[in-house]
């Protein structure tokens, strides 16, 4: 029987390359053999090669996390303002106009007491104007005296000086020298205008003399006023019956008069005396400047002062004197009495008296 196998076909040998065939048909086989690897670049391996720093000292360290703390921080914050809504940014509201301030609305005061009789016999006896008679040289005299009295109101007025041009302070240095019976003639004489009326204030409080020389009762004054908030000053002045002259009496003598005076209420009661009457003078006859401190005082109430000195008494160091003390005053005249010469030789009322 015929016998079949399975014919395994010769196996090519492996190609070899061409220094491998070289070398086969030249006789070097051991010449160009493959040289053996090294088992340390058989597999080879990517090595990353690491830098090392230098450690740092604690000091460094401590600085540079304060720092990145902060960075972190701030991008934090960076974050957070960029994700919150930005709001909506609204007009500024228009300026407010402050409302004008509404002056004061003060009640108008009027002295409408009982109407007092003035006493002519003592006019007469205390050698002062006669209101009805005819006219004199005292008369002539205090009018000039007045003139001079009425323009200085007119431009304290027109500087602005308010409530002030309408006050005039009369003293005079030393007691007997005449500020009294200056201050009476004066107001005496200015009554008889026809656009303003006087109020003639006893402002002597130690030796108050203008009730007797007028022939007026006694009765509440400048000082209690003072002393007493709670009394009006317009309760307590005496209307007469010579038109426009007004009087308000010095009052009860107290310890304390200079304190008064200087007091707030000084200047209240002042305001009332000229509230709603704008042609309104007031006179004061104060006590002595260098006798008394109310008159210092009153020097800062006023527009002007009259300083009396008497031509044949008062000397000029007691005059200088006053005067300083009464500085506060911003107008300060003089006003002498007693005088008997004149620059013609002769008197005032003269004129009058050769008429009738």
């Amino acid at each position: 029987m015929t016998e079949h196998r399975k014919i395994t076909p010769p196996q090519s040998p492996a190609r070899k390359t061409l220094f491998e065939r070289a070398d086969g048909s030249f006789g070097s086989n051991s010449e160009f053999a493959t040289a053996p690897v090294p088992r340390e670049l058989a597999q080879p391996v990517n090595r990353r090669i690491v830098k090392r720093r230098p450690k740092a000292a604690p000091e460094v360290l401590e600085v540079l996390e304060r720092q990145q703390a902060k960075a972190r921080a701030q991008a934090v914050l960076e974050r957070e303002q960029q994700a919150a809504p930005v709001p909506q940014q609204s007009a500024a509201p228009a300026p407010q106009v402050a409302a004008p301030v509404p002056e004061p609305v003060y009640e108008d005061v009027h002295f409408s007491g009982e109407v007092h009789h003035v006493d002519r016999a003592a006019l007469a006896a205390h050698g002062l104007i006669q209101p009805e008679a005819h006219v004199t040289g005292l008369l002539e005299e205090f009018r000039i005296v007045k003139r001079q009295v009425l323009a200085s109101v007119r431009k304290a007025r027109e500087a602005g000086s308010g409530k002030l041009a309408q006050r005039v302070l009369v003293c005079s240095p030393l007691p007997g020298e005449g500020k009294s019976y200056c201050a009476a003639n004066l107001a005496l004489a200015m009554a008889a205008e026809k656009d303003s009326e006087v109020l003639l204030v006893d402002a002597d409080f130690a030796k108050p003399s203008i009730l007797s020389m007028l022939g007026l009762p006694r009765g509440p004054g400048f000082m209690d006023v003072l002393a007493r908030p709670d009394l009006k000053v317009e309760d307590c002045v005496m209307a007469t019956d010579i038109a426009g002259l007004y009087v308000l009496p010095a009052g009860n003598h107290t310890t304390s008069d200079s304190e008064f005076l200087a007091s707030d209420r000084t200047a209240e009661v002042l305001d009332r005396l000229t509230r709603a009457a704008p042609g309104r003078i007031i006179i004061f006859d104060s006590s002595p400047a260098l006798a008394a401190s109310p008159a210092a005082e009153l020097a800062n109430h006023v527009g002007q002062a009259l300083v009396v000195a008497r031509a044949d008494r008062t000397g000029q160091s007691a005059l200088e004197d006053a005067l300083t003390l009464l500085s506060s005053c911003p107008d300060l005249k003089l006003l002498l009495n007693a005088a008997h010469f004149t620059p013609s030789g002769r008197r005032f009322g003269a004129y009058y008296g050769q008429e009738m």
